[in-house]
């Protein structure tokens, strides 16, 4: 029986010390808050059943005003890195 196997393929190597911006900001921050909100509504609502359909949209409204919001903020300089932070993020 004959084994094949992979050819192997040379991998570049990874820059650990280059800084990610994990979002850490007021525009981040209120922008899951308020998502998380709508999505929360929405899943009540969806559990609840067709009575509950206004509602659902509802939360899905919800959840794209907290992308708006977010996106307001971060060009209002609150996001990472932004002019009214003291810090850069982190």
């Amino acid at each position: 029986m004959t084994e094949t196997t992979a050819p192997k393929t040379e991998q570049a190597a990874v820059d650990h010390s280059a800084d990610l911006g994990h979002g850490n900001s007021p525009a981040a921050w209120t922008t899951v808050f308020v998502m998380t909100l709508g999505a929360l509504v929405s899943c009540i609502a969806f559990v609840i059943g067709p009575d509950a359909t206004l509602v659902f949209w509802l939360g899905i409204a919800v959840m794209a005003i907290g992308l708006i919001i977010g996106l307001v903020m971060r060009s209002a300089g609150y996001g990472v890195g932004g002019s009214k932070l003291k810090n850069a993020g982190h």
